[in-house]
């Protein structure tokens, strides 16, 4: 029994040290391959060049290309990305029967965000639309890392519009919108910037309530105004009376009197109005002394 377990031990050791071996070897032909097809890239660049040194007044018209100022151009050799910086802009020599070229735009883009169904953290529906702009700033990653970076890019703020508006309050929104917009810059840039983008800014248009909303919303305004109108008219009224009262402390029977004259003189005469001057004595009798 000893020996029988015995040899399946060295049984399963040997099969152990058959499936490492076969990784070891899987491993050394996958690097002896890289290193087999880099040595004919080389040889095949090399004989391209030595082939258009001697044709070179017939080949230069196929070998020179031009990029514009916001242009940048990236080469592809035998499938790989050719070491160093974007070419451009202006004159760069390629080879053509090797390199693939495709050019990335650096200018600034602006698009429209379709507006988007957001319902805020206090339970509003909100219909909101926005505008981004980015910019390419690494043409390899932009190439390399993305396969329709545009695209990717629209549903990407899409995404962040919706997750940011949906973490607060209809009212955070309206009073901090410019926080806001901040905040959906940094999500945005970082993470586009594996893309080789870079977020300039992002503004909120325009933000649609339900028109139910709109309505609740403007009855509460106009009630506030009216409040506080009527809290304004009542401190001036309480003004106005203090006022008097001092002006009337400091006045003499006879200016009053002649104040009472000439507020007779200043109403005006109609048909609806009937004036009787009376002396003033006459409301002693009506007034309490004062002590």
């Amino acid at each position: 029994m000893r020996r029988v377990m015995s040899g399946m031990n060295r049984v399963g050791v040997e099969d152990e040290f058959v499936v490492e071996n076969v990784k070891q070897n899987w491993k050394d032909g996958g690097r002896r391959s890289g290193g087999v097809m880099e040595v004919v890239g080389a040889v095949l660049t090399v004989l391209s060049v030595v082939f258009i040194l001697f044709t070179f007044p017939l080949t230069a018209w196929m070998c020179a290309k031009v990029i514009r100022e916001y242009e940048r151009a990236v080469i592809f050799r035998l499938g790989r990305v050719v070491k160093g910086r974007a070419k451009g802009p202006g004159l760069f020599w390629v080879i053509p029967w090797l390199d693939v070229i495709q050019k990335v735009d650096l200018r600034t883009v602006s698009f429209n965000i379709q507006p988007q169904e957001v319902l805020t953290a206090d339970g509003v529906p909100l219909k909101v639309d926005a505008v981004l702009f980015y910019r390419v700033v690494d043409p390899s990653l932009w190439v390399t890392r993305v396969k329709n970076g545009y695209q990717a890019t629209h549903t990407l703020a899409q995404t962040a519009l919706r997750a940011t508006l949906g973490a607060h309050t209809l009212t955070d929104i309206l009073m901090q919108r410019t926080g806001i917009s901040k905040r959906m810059e940094e999500v945005l840039y970082t993470a586009s910037r594996l893309w080789g983008v870079q977020v300039e800014r992002l503004e909120l248009k325009d933000l649609t309530l339900p028109v139910s909303l709109q309505r609740c919303m403007a009855s509460v305004a106009e009630a506030a105004r009216n409040a506080r109108a009527k809290v304004i008219v009542a401190e001036g009224e309480v003004k106005a009376s203090r006022a008097l009262k001092e002006a009337a402390s400091g006045l003499s029977p006879v200016a009053l009197q002649l104040r009472y004259l000439q507020s007779l003189s200043s109403v005006q005469s109609s048909a609806s109005i009937v004036v009787f001057s009376l002396p003033i004595e006459l409301l002693d009798m009506f007034i309490p002394h004062l002590p």
